[in-house]
């Protein structure tokens, strides 16, 4: 249970990447991998073509999801070499403001609750009685990834996240598009559909050609909501020396209704 809900606070918590060099070559912007099967698009020139990328930037951010609060019920599957767990998530988001969590397990024992807001992280575990105060950058240190407040977000309600200007590669088909961009830190080759640009599929790999690690990342099952489309099914694939799997299905969700935010902790909990 504590195993998927930092899956769920950090998402890239195995993925951890640390400070790395700029790529040199777009020859090695994709590297293949032993653990996950890696999509290579064939080697092209440097896109050169500035207004096709604009409009292509323009099309993902205008079917972003934009929301005031967002409430959801996640069942969470976790699969890793030695063990595997399930629980269930219940999940409260404030846009830019506030995110709680709380895991439930077998018997529908509550194990965990988190609050979240975009200075501090806040960890109360029921089972133990013991409570951890941390601040914001907690996520940035145990995942050595650049995350705030509103990336996290963005991976909960499924808006594509670590996009770069710097498209190095852009292949169109019928129905789907494939970009990679190589920033600072991730090299991402994401998949977008073609008639509303939503995302299919993000593989994030280290910037650092020197690490071989790698991250998959699938939506699927979307449902219409109005103006908004919501993967209610995420698959998400970790690798280095071991794999991982997490599964995300949203039994319920909803957007843009009244929530209570209300977060408490046991005055007899020992801080941590």
């Amino acid at each position: 249970m504590q195993k998927i809900f930092l899956f769920l606070l950090f998402i890239g918590l195995i993925f951890s990447c640390k400070p790395v060099r700029k790529v040199q070559t777009i020859k090695i912007a994709i590297n293949k991998r032993d653990t996950i099967q890696t999509i290579v698009i064939k080697e092209t020139p440097k896109v050169d073509t500035q207004a096709l990328i604009n409009d292509m930037f323009d099309k993902v951010n205008k079917r972003r999801i934009n929301f005031n609060t967002f409430n959801a019920k996640i069942k969470a599957q976790y699969e890793g070499q030695e063990t595997s767990q399930s629980a269930i998530v219940y999940l409260k988001l404030r846009k830019d403001s506030i995110m709680l969590l709380q895991i439930v397990g077998p018997l529908g024992i509550v194990g965990l609750q988190a609050k979240i807001t975009k200075d501090s992280v806040i960890i109360v575990n029921k089972i133990d009685k013991y409570v951890q105060r941390r601040s914001i950058s907690y996520v940035k240190e145990v995942s050595e990834i650049p995350f705030d407040f509103a990336t996290l977000q963005d991976l909960i309600v499924g808006n594509p996240t670590f996009l770069d200007s710097n498209v190095v590669s852009y292949k169109s088909a019928s129905d789907h598009l494939l970009v990679l961009m190589v920033g600072s830190i991730f090299k991402n080759l994401i998949t977008l559909d073609t008639k509303d640009y939503k995302p299919l599929h993000s593989k994030l790999d280290d910037a650092d050609i020197q690490r071989n690690r790698t991250c998959d990342i699938t939506y699927s099952n979307y449902d219409n909501n109005g103006d908004m489309q919501f993967s209610t099914y995420r698959s998400i694939s970790v690798a280095e020396k071991y794999k991982l799997d997490i599964y995300l299905d949203f039994k319920q969700y909803s957007f843009n209704e009244p929530l209570n935010f209300s977060f408490s902790i046991p005055k007899n909990y020992k801080t941590k």
